[in-house]
């Protein structure tokens, strides 16, 4: 599979990156840790993306509760040293990793959370380290600080700001500039179809430094597959019956109308409405990669499928207004 450079980290990924952040879970919510993708289906989620050429992992120290970082290390202990020399792997920090326990960005904290991830994952170092969300009450001077003694030691090879607006990325990298700090030398927020508010404050912000970006939902909790259908029934176990929150606001005729449009774009051209949502998130110059958290095998598949889309600066101008 193709691999593009990550901004300046000095880091290649490739263009699917393979999300775990439904290992043992759904995410960082505590309310669902021990749920989610089973341990046996996380293992067989990982042969299938080393098979298929996948060799850049996401994770987060909470993701599970720490289950998603476990199982990783389990199944790299598994492999040869060629395989696992060559899987790259970008964990984050910030969410607690239990109810009551502590989160947030500061410097004794961050020393901490890296040494048990490193510990879960069974690596000495890891390729790709993020900031999992902005964190009001600790200075960013002082984040970057600690995150630039981990580059310094050797326990991460760059950093990365994840869950940031512009205006906050925007601070942390004048920081580092005057403060001769290491930057966030990526972006990994939420952008698809539905959610497109990025593309006027945080691309500018990565246009001008030279920053990647890896977004993550990029199928938007499963609404551009053509899971939902307006007036049907929720299906039993998907996003919207175990954690709508973030999604509630597609519920609307605007968006029915949206997708019942990319459904018949994506029939004319023989695929499927994720492989096509997927192209269109592909086809962004300013996008690097993408992060696709499959529950199993089988929903990797649109992924590959979107690689072999061809869609021109017209196609995709064409979707991004369906959706405005």
């Amino acid at each position: 599979m193709e691999t593009r450079a990550l901004g300046g980290s000095g880091v290649d990924v490739t263009r699917v990156i393979l999300g775990c952040g439904n290992f043992g879970g759904i995410g960082s919510s505590p309310a669902f840790f021990g749920q989610g993708t089973s341990k046996e289906e996380a293992f067989r989620l990982m042969d299938v993306a080393w098979d298929r050429g996948i060799t850049t992992f996401d994770t987060a120290d909470a993701y599970g509760g720490g289950r998603s970082e476990t199982w990783i290390g389990e199944w790299l202990a598994t492999k040869p040293p060629d395989v696992r020399d060559r899987i790259v792997i970008a964990t984050k920090t910030f969410n607690p990793m239990d109810e009551g326990q502590d989160h947030g960005l500061g410097r004794t904290r961050i020393r901490r959370q890296i040494e048990m991830s490193l510990q879960r994952l069974g690596v000495e170092r890891v390729a790709l380290y993020l900031a999992h969300d902005f964190d009001p009450q600790t200075p960013q001077e002082e984040t970057l600080e600690a995150f630039g003694s981990l580059v310094e030691s050797g326990k991460a090879g760059a950093i990365g700001a994840s869950n940031f607006t512009g205006e906050q990325l925007a601070e942390a990298l004048e920081l580092s500039e005057l403060e001769g700090l290491p930057r966030y030398e990526w972006v990994q927020n939420g952008f698809s179809l539905l959610d497109q508010g990025d593309r006027e404050s945080v691309f500018p912000v990565c246009r001008e430094h030279g920053l990647g970006y890896t977004p993550f939902s990029p199928l938007a909790g499963g609404w551009l597959t053509g899971k939902y259908r307006r007036g049907e029934p929720l299906p039993a176990g998907s996003r919207m019956t175990l954690r709508p929150e973030p999604y509630v606001e597609y519920d609307c005729d605007r968006v029915w109308n949206a997708l019942e449009e990319l459904e018949r774009q994506a029939t004319e051209r023989g695929t499927t409405m994720a492989a096509l949502a997927l192209a269109w998130a592909f086809a962004q110059p300013e996008l690097t990669a993408v992060v696709i958290g499959p529950n199993n095998a089988g929903h990797l598949e649109p992924a590959f499928d979107a690689l072999d889309v061809e869609l021109s600066p017209a196609d995709r101008d064409r979707l991004t207004e369906v959706f405005s």
